[in-house]
């Protein structure tokens, strides 16, 4: 549930997602900032994901292809 919120996700990608999907919080951010708190918290396997969105820049949404570029400050608590 936290990686749709996350990352959004595309038309079709599981029951009940909205038609056209829906963009995530990262999209929603793209060009400020977005305050991520205890990280340490979230499984390992997260942890790697939001580590690899740091360092690609871009996110894909949950049941997408497209590669989507993003501009985001990450703050931590």
């Amino acid at each position: 549930m936290i990686e749709s919120e996350l990352f959004g996700y595309a038309e079709g990608a599981f029951t009940g997602a909205k038609k056209g999907g829906n963009p995530g919080k990262f999209e929603l951010a793209d060009g400020g900032t977005l305050f991520l708190d205890e990280i340490s918290e979230m499984p390992l396997e997260f942890q790697a994901i939001l580590l690899l969105v740091l360092q690609e820049r871009s996110i894909t949404r949950i049941g997408g292809k497209k590669l989507i570029p993003i501009d985001v400050k990450m703050d931590y608590g």
